[in-house]
């Protein structure tokens, strides 16, 4: 079953690998299934040699539907985020480099790219740390997001999410680009200001633009 849907965490682990927001078998991706369950990739394999066979299925308490693999560690964590964010639809959580270590210098990453904010809707969090396969990594996010699509988890890396795969994908991605240019650009020892929040509102628009074009 939900084979489809299997197959789309794969490709998506693979384009966050692409994209260096991953390393061999970190992080994680999940979706909340049509029928409330949870596909969830796997603890400790390689994203180029998994199945769908090698995705796990699971119900909102965690309890096994589907597989033969173990889930993630960080389920706890995801399935509270799924519970307590009904219009959370889909996770998707990294240790890319550059928003890692924006973590370690600054208590919130303000809003001052473009791709920043469309992809992420303004100033992203960053959370307090947390062990790995912790459930706190998934109340954190809960408590820190802000409105914004992902949480810097600090020395840890991000919790990315949306009302779909590729919302939640692009948050990701663009938060490691946006991240970059601004660790860049502090390396030059002037100060980057953020934007007037009015330009902000401005990039912004409509709130739900972004969302529902990436959603077609």
């Amino acid at each position: 079953m939900y084979e489809k849907e299997k197959q789309s965490l794969i490709d998506c682990a693979l384009q966050m690998k692409e994209c260096r927001l991953i390393t061999l078998c970190g992080g994680n991706v999940c979706i909340r299934l049509d029928d409330g369950n949870i596909a969830v990739t796997p603890s400790g394999l390689d994203y180029e040699i998994m199945t769908t066979d090698d995705i796990c299925i699971v119900d909102i308490d965690g309890n096994r539907v589907e597989g033969h693999r173990r889930p993630t560690s960080d389920l706890d964590a995801i399935l509270h985020i799924f519970r307590v964010m009904p219009w959370v639809n889909a996770t998707i959580h990294t240790h890319q480099p550059y928003a890692t270590a924006l973590g370690l210098v600054t208590d919130v990453f303000p809003s001052c790219l473009v791709s920043q904010i469309d992809a992420l809707r303004g100033d992203v969090p960053v959370a307090p740390f947390t062990p790995s396969s912790d459930k706190g990594m998934g109340l954190l996010t809960e408590e820190y997001f802000n409105g914004s699509l992902a949480v810097i988890l600090r020395g840890h890396g991000v919790m990315a999410f949306g009302p779909s795969l590729q919302v939640a994908l692009y948050a990701a991605a663009y938060l490691e680009e946006a991240s970059q240019t601004y660790l860049a650009a502090l390396a030059t020892g002037r100060p980057v200001e953020p934007l007037d929040p009015e330009m902000v509102k401005a990039e912004l628009g409509d709130e739900d633009s972004w969302i529902k074009y990436l959603q077609k």
